[in-house]
């Protein structure tokens, strides 16, 4: 069984995972959680932390992917949707850790790469 210290750094983890693609939309974003996979001996944590990768990643493709369609103008049409989802989601995902600590948080619309 788990002490109260020893999962409130387990959410800490958890909701830093998914909070870091709201940080900056750089390679920071997807530093973080790799390394708190790297680091962190606990399941829930790791599930966590590559879920937020695969989100990361996920988006990554998706914005490529809608920024070529831009150039022939049909891109803008999932622009502002790629946008609002890229900023909800993760913040889903730190409320869904924060109310649900014993489960790793699963993302829609996310591929599973790792």
């Amino acid at each position: 069984m788990h002490s109260h210290q020893d999962r409130t750094k387990q959410k800490l983890l958890c909701i830093v995972s998914h909070g870091a693609g709201l940080l900056t939309f750089s390679i920071v974003s997807i530093s973080i959680p790799i390394v708190i996979l790297l680091l962190s001996e606990d399941y829930i944590v790791q599930e966590n932390a590559k879920e937020a990768v695969n989100f990361q990643l996920t988006f990554f493709i998706y914005g490529i992917i809608v920024g070529i369609l831009c150039l022939v103008l049909i891109g803008f049409l999932a622009l502002i949707p790629l946008i609002i989802l890229n900023v909800i989601l993760p913040i889903l995902a730190i409320v869904g850790c924060a109310a649900n600590p014993d489960r790793p948080f699963r993302y829609p619309f996310v591929l599973h790469l790792l």
